[in-house]
């Protein structure tokens, strides 16, 4: 069993500093995920990196229904894009030394996981523990008995039957629904303000912005922003 793979301490909910007047101010996030992605396993590796007065919320959301949504395709549905994101992935956690193994099959059903994370409350230690059993052990998260051992690992009695609880499944439906209407089109995905960024990649961005609040509003950002569409595919 892998355990305590990613984080410093310092990683949620960490008190501020006080502000001059002696109350912290905290900047607060929503962080939309689905374990189905890597990706999001790569970025939540990286949430060390992130300034200690930023106060978020982790939401599990079905990445499926986005791709309902939004009428696009995964990235394992292309088959040339399928095979060089999954070396991708391996390439990039080796990088930054992080353990990395795929699962027994890729997409799987991320119902099972992200149903325990919730009964949990999607806390960070849950989190981490159920990234580490699918990522960092490649194991399968779909069947019975994959989903009894997870159970208990997270200290869950009666996981298989817990996962079929109408509240677990509506607050899954709302948290999707709720990136829906963020307008959140890919996981994983950090919504700060109004703002939305989208991907592992795009941790860096996210940083600078967390740094300087006014980095969308010089005139090639702003213009960038609001520039029409040019041509548009038609159905064929």
């Amino acid at each position: 069993m892998v355990a305590g793979l990613f984080c410093s301490e310092r990683l949620f909910h960490t008190i501020a500093p006080a502000a001059a007047n002696g109350i912290a101010r905290m900047t607060k996030a929503t962080w939309y995920f689905d374990f189905v992605s890597p990706f999001s396993y790569l970025q939540f590796a990286r949430f060390g990196d992130l300034p200690a007065d930023l106060e978020f919320t982790m939401k599990p959301i079905l990445f499926s229904a986005l791709l309902e949504h939004w009428e696009h395709k995964g990235p394992a549905e292309i088959s040339t894009k399928r095979k060089f994101v999954y070396r991708f992935f391996k390439w990039q956690a080796d990088k930054r030394g992080i353990p990395f193994r795929m699962p027994p099959r890729h997409p799987f059903n991320p119902l099972p996981a992200l149903r325990l994370a919730l009964i949990k409350g999607a806390d960070r230690r849950t989190v981490e523990q159920i990234f580490a059993f699918i990522y960092a052990e490649g194991r399968n998260v779909e069947g019975e008995k994959a989903i009894a051992e997870l159970g208990q690992r997270l200290g869950l009695a009666n996981a298989v039957d817990r996962l079929s609880d109408p509240q677990i499944k509506d607050a899954l439906r709302t948290n999707t629904d709720a990136a829906i209407a963020d307008g959140v089109f890919g996981v994983p995905t950090f919504l700060v303000d109004t703002e939305l960024f989208w991907g592992d990649d795009a941790t860096d961005m996210l940083l600078d912005y967390l740094a300087n609040r006014d980095l969308f509003k010089d005139e090639e950002m702003m213009r960038l922003s609001n520039m029409p569409m040019g041509l548009e595919r038609t159905a064929s």
